[in-house]
């Protein structure tokens, strides 16, 4: 897969230790930043990850901040995201399985790398079952083209 990570400088340290497991599992990654623990804003790198994943730049993405709620709530603001708060393996399995998640998002104040690492791992390796889930996340598209046609 092709994934685009980001994180603010409080998840520094989760995302600098899921970005190379991620390379190492064969993955495609690129690192939209943070490039150090400097005060930064999540919003800066949550929106432009989400309209790349948005435009098909990449397969989905990974991004990280304290509690991972500012991030989650940016990435969501964008049509076509399905950005998943994770804080456990197998809320990353459902979130994949169930709601076809295309942004897994993780807070870098509650996880260590190796949490990080197990969750990324089953988040990347489950599919989309699809059945009576995708009639939900249909439901979610067709309010996002009713609500693009409004405008």
């Amino acid at each position: 897969m092709r994934i685009a990570f980001a994180s603010d400088h409080a998840a520094f340290d989760l995302k600098n230790g899921v970005l190379p497991y991620a390379r190492a599992l064969g993955h495609e990654v690129v690192d939209f930043g943070c490039a150090s623990k400097e005060p930064c804003d999540h919003s800066d790198f949550s929106i432009p990850v989400a309209e790349a994943v948005a435009r098909g730049d990449f397969d989905g993405a990974v991004l990280a901040c304290g509690s991972g709620q500012g991030m989650t709530i940016g990435a969501n603001k964008v049509d076509g995201i399905r950005a998943t708060l994770c804080l456990t393996p197998e809320a990353a399995r459902l979130a994949r399985a169930h709601n076809n998640s295309n942004i897994l998002v993780m807070a870098g104040r509650s996880l260590t790398p190796a949490e990080g690492q197990a969750i990324f791992e089953v988040w990347v390796s489950t599919p989309f079952e699809g059945g009576r889930h995708a009639r939900r996340m249909e439901k979610i598209a067709e309010y996002e083209r009713q609500r693009c046609a409004k405008r």
